[in-house]
């Protein structure tokens, strides 16, 4: 049985998903849309619109499935989409939710791919970014983590740990 090193707590993670929540109150309005990265953004995604309804902050909330991953603990490096987007971005700016932003690949392929579908700006916001982004473009990040593999809060190990109310490195 893998080990599990609880690194954020869950505490912590509510209390920065609500900072963030702050942050992007100011821009986020009825007129974006979120998108979500599916899976592993979910439990983020969730959050974080919570938040940004105590703060009166409603844009539109939809999914889009990528995958790189697949089963393994390192990415293809190739990015497919299984399930696309159920609503018009024409004319709307996107802000793209993700859990973990590391090669900075994902978040690339999301942005062209919303900006053929018609949004008229992205911004990318990730809940933890690992050293391995280096100098990639993202505007909003929760945490830096330590170059490990992740699990809990949305992100997993070929489907399993993603309801942990905590982040945790496997080892």
């Amino acid at each position: 049985m893998p080990k599990l090193t609880p690194l954020i707590s869950a505490q912590a993670v509510q209390d920065r998903v609500a900072a963030l929540a702050q942050d992007l109150a100011p821009l986020v309005d009825e007129n974006w849309n979120l998108i979500v990265l599916l899976q592993g953004a979910m439990p983020f995604a969730v959050d974080l619109q919570r938040a940004l309804a105590r703060l009166d902050r409603h844009p539109v909330q939809d999914c889009l499935w990528l995958e790189s991953y697949r089963d393994g603990r390192a990415s293809s490096g190739r990015v497919v989409v299984r399930a696309d987007l159920s609503r018009s971005l024409e004319g709307r700016a996107a802000l793209i939710l993700d859990d973990v932003f590391d090669t900075g690949r994902t978040i690339a392929f999301a942005r062209a791919h919303l900006l053929a579908k018609g949004a008229i700006s992205t911004r990318a916001c990730a809940l933890v970014r690992k050293p391995a982004s280096g100098t990639q473009d993202i505007e909003h990040v929760g945490f830096e983590a330590e170059d490990r593999f992740l699990v809990g809060y949305g992100m997993d190990d070929a489907g399993r740990y993603r309801g942990l109310p905590f982040i945790a490195a496997l080892d």
